[in-house]
């Protein structure tokens, strides 16, 4: 019954479907995902495991803007993600990461902060709170120009790098539409070839399933397949401030070398 209520809110697809869909995976939740899309239920899938957790994502920029950073605070209610103690602990573990660039979480709790461990810090917190509260992960970026982007209150984190100096604002529009399309990757190159596989067969299978005449099945998976890049790769998106124009068009002669994005 818990996979099945997991399948559900991932597909939106009913009881009965997932319960069957579970059955033919052998209960692989991700298995049951591409059953349910071939079978045209689930016309797209949500990332299995995502987080469901309250808190605070802080971004910031060095003063260069050649550095980025950002830090994911779990609390167990967004009542506590507002409370003021903790959102100054999360903007002093920012500005821990800025200085002593750790490597991972774990250097980042073992770090001192005012004289306790990051961890211990974080468990003296919790302990006045009365919640339970976690450091998820963080991330830095580097690169000529990059910009941070906080979205819904902190709900949403974004940093950008592009390659050439001077261009903080071009970075942020990119970091504003990263913050509302979500894309996977920067461009076509970087998709792989058993992901493209993987999709053209479940339109293929959904396109034979609509009754499409064979001879036509292929143009109109070319298309599908070209749709597909504008939804995951960023270059290739729509720009959210001008829908005439895509993100490769507003860079110009710059580049992104690379974008990290946070949600709750």
């Amino acid at each position: 019954m818990e996979n099945i209520k997991k399948l559900r809110e991932i597909t939106g697809a009913g009881m009965v479907d997932c319960k069957k869909a579970l059955d033919e995976a052998a209960g692989d939740l991700e298995k049951a995902v591409e059953i349910l899309r071939k079978k045209g239920i689930a016309k797209a899938a949500k990332r299995i495991g995502r987080e469901a957790s309250e808190g605070l994502i802080a971004v910031k920029v060095n003063d260069q803007a050649s550095e980025g950073y950002l830090v994911e605070v779990n609390s167990e209610t967004d009542f506590v993600a507002r409370n003021e103690k903790f959102q100054e602990f999360s903007q002093q573990v920012l500005d821990l990461i800025a200085k002593k660039q750790p490597e991972n979480l774990e250097t980042l709790l073992a770090l001192d902060l005012n004289g306790l461990t990051v961890e211990d810090s974080l468990s003296q917190l919790s302990g006045v709170i009365g919640e339970k509260l976690a450091i998820n992960r963080l991330a830095i970026l580097k690169g000529a120009s990059v910009a941070a982007y906080s979205h819904l209150g902190g709900r949403i984190g974004v940093l950008v790098s592009l390659d050439q100096p001077g261009k903080s604002e071009l970075a942020l529009d990119i970091a504003m539409q990263v913050a509302a399309t979500n894309p996977k990757y920067i461009n076509s190159q970087e998709v792989s070839s058993e992901e493209l596989e993987k999709e053209s067969e479940i339109a293929r299978e959904i396109l034979v399933k609509e009754g499409k005449p064979t001879e036509m099945i292929d143009k109109i998976l070319e298309g599908k397949m070209g749709k597909y890049y504008t939804e995951v790769c960023l270059v290739e998106q729509e720009y959210i401030k001008d829908d005439k124009k895509k993100i490769k068009d507003i860079l110009g002669d710059s580049q992104v070398l690379g974008f990290v994005r946070f949600s709750l």
